[in-house]
């Protein structure tokens, strides 16, 4: 559906309002309840014009800080919040190893390198999120069927109706903190399907701060890339 120029996704499901969303890669979404006429719905967005072009030109300023990584001595690579820069060595025992403080690749894999820092993440990201999830499940309550990290386009993480947690491999980039809050976000969501002040209040009673991890993420968000 265009909109004063803007092209929105339209999203239907069984929800009673309408969320609308600035992705990751700047494209506009929206949620809407599946029983909406197309009219109601032009007129709800309509109405929300101001600040969808608002919250697209945030998002303009803040990928301004995406940074274009060159698989380079020097370069440097996110891990759990932190900058660590990549070392070619001449051999190595494995791919690519995060050793004394910097990423070690071995110059016969540098053509791979994209793939093998894909590898490290999901790697170290599964490791990561088990115990996050041991420590929050019972505390919230709930028990997710399935959790897998994968390639989420421009998500950080999806819950399934089916009780499915989704998590991209880039949240390895992320502070511990801000992947605590994450998983957080995502038990939620086994609770409550829609982001209602009931979900919000739920993930406040977890993580009292959780307002500034959101914002790191906005801050952040475009330099967890490859």
């Amino acid at each position: 559906m265009i909109v004063s120029g803007i092209d929105i996704k339209i999203i239907k499901s069984k929800r009673k309002t309408i969320s609308i969303f600035i992705e990751r890669d700047g494209s506009v979404s929206a949620r809407v309840p599946e029983n909406i006429s197309e009219g109601e719905l032009m007129d709800v967005l309509k109405s929300k014009e101001y600040q969808i072009h608002k919250n697209l030109a945030e998002w303009e300023q803040l990928n301004d800080k995406k940074t274009n990584r060159e698989y380079v001595n020097g370069q440097s690579f996110l891990y759990l919040g932190r900058n660590y820069r990549l070392s070619l060595v001449n051999e190595g025992d494995k791919k690519l190893v995060l050793k004394n403080g910097r990423f070690l690749l071995p110059k016969q894999f540098q053509d791979k390198a994209k793939e093998l820092f894909v590898e490290f993440y999901k790697e170290k990201l599964n490791e990561k999120l088990h115990p996050i999830l041991a420590r929050y499940k019972g505390q919230i309550g709930v028990n997710p069927n399935d959790v897998k990290v994968m390639e989420l386009q421009h998500r950080w993480a999806s819950c399934s109706t089916k009780g499915n947690l989704n998590f991209h491999w880039k949240c390895a980039m992320a502070p511990i903190d801000v992947l605590n809050y994450i998983v957080v976000h995502e038990l939620v969501h086994l609770i409550h399907n829609n982001h209602t002040q009931a979900f919000w209040n739920e993930i406040d009673k977890v993580i009292p701060n959780y307002d500034r991890l959101v914002q790191w993420l906005k801050d952040n968000g475009a330099g967890m890339d490859l």
